[in-house]
């Protein structure tokens, strides 16, 4: 995706390169931002990430955006949050788990 901003004096170019990541790989992006970081702050630095789930994609800058917490303090506060703050479906069949049956 590239922007273009023209003013009247020089038109810049402004590309933005997106970045997909599988939910279970979530971490290796998110550990990649200085701690703290605000709500805010996340959700910018992280607007260029799709994030894969089960049933499709979100963008991981507006889901950070919609959270309930103001700030994080670390990689497992972000990540806490973002996990608890999909559908159930994003991390696929329901009620389904592992060593049952």
């Amino acid at each position: 995706m590239a922007a273009v901003i023209t003013t009247n004096t020089a038109t810049v170019i402004r590309i933005t390169m997106t970045r997909d990541v599988k939910l279970n790989h979530v971490e290796s992006v998110i550990e990649e931002l200085s701690y703290p970081i605000s709500r805010g702050d996340a959700a910018e630095q992280l607007e260029d990430v799709t994030l894969i789930l089960a049933d499709g994609e979100k963008n991981l800058g507006e889901h950070v955006s919609q959270s309930n917490d103001d700030e994080f303090d670390s990689v497992d506060d972000l990540e806490n949050e973002i996990l608890n703050n999909l559908p159930r479906r994003a991390v696929g069949e329901p009620y389904q788990s592992e060593g049952e049956g």
